[in-house]
């Protein structure tokens, strides 16, 4: 067994951590977490969603997305109504000072991502975020 760093599990959770450094300062600054700003992303990236898919496409679990939602909600980041088309469950959606928070914050984390593809090289970074892809869809369990 190769040791952890070394390891796919170690060297994936490295790079993530690398990633990451730099723009966690700019979410602190912005009030948000990590887990917050991947909500208020896939909300602003793909629209209104239920709270099933939202947990899937912001890789997280559901007791943790519900904390997150009325943590955002009560901030008047995102909106929770009730799903028309189940009763039980709800629909949410980021709020127009969502949308204000997202943008003043991407425009840093855009930056800092440029300086990764200036480093790393543009090419090669998105050959290596279609490879994770095609490797994350591969190993999938369904």
């Amino acid at each position: 067994m190769l040791p952890y760093r070394q390891s796919l599990a170690g060297t994936l959770l490295a790079a993530r951590e690398a990633v990451m450094a730099p723009i966690r300062p700019m979410l602190n600054e912005a009030g948000v977490t990590e887990q917050q700003w991947r909500v208020l992303r896939v909300l602003e990236g793909a629209g209104p969603m239920d709270l099933k898919s939202l947990a899937e496409s912001a890789l997280l679990f559901g007791p943790s997305l519900s904390r997150i939602i009325k943590d955002l909600a009560d901030r008047g980041l995102v909106l929770r109504k009730d799903n028309p088309k189940d009763g039980r469950g709800s629909i949410v959606s980021v709020t127009a000072p969502g949308r204000a928070l997202i943008q003043g914050t991407a425009r840093r984390t855009v930056r800092q991502l440029d300086s990764y593809a200036l480093k790393f090289g543009d090419e090669r970074l998105k050959k290596l975020i279609a490879e994770l892809q095609a490797f994350t869809g591969a190993i999938r369990e369904d």
